[in-house]
């Protein structure tokens, strides 16, 4: 009966486990460092009215261009367009050429 007892509390002191003032400050350390690893709260998007406000005033903000600036570049982009059109139909033709000649 009295190793019964003695084991008993052995075991209860083992469970309720005292904390040293070494095993406290590693303690502390521990969820000093938990604390730094957490997340920040996020922070609340803006709702839609003060998007909307935000984008009408960088719209204001914005430039038109010229119609002689508008001019100029299309007629750029068209020149582009048919430098590729004449690259893509050469090259089309060329290799159509050994093509035509084997079968036909």
């Amino acid at each position: 009966m009295a190793n019964q007892t003695k084991k008993v509390k052995e075991e209860n002191l083992l469970e309720e486990k005292v904390l040293t003032k070494k095993e406290l400050k590693e303690q502390q350390k521990i969820n000093a460092t938990k604390q730094k690893n957490k997340k920040p709260k996020k922070e609340k998007k803006p709702g839609l009215f003060k998007r909307l406000k935000e984008a009408w005033s960088e719209l204001k903000k914005t430039t038109k261009p010229t119609f002689g600036e508008v001019v100029k570049k299309t007629s750029i982009v068209i020149f582009v367009v048919l430098i590729f059109t004449i690259v893509l139909f050469g090259i089309d033709f060329l290799l159509g050429l050994p093509y035509k000649a084997f079968m036909g």
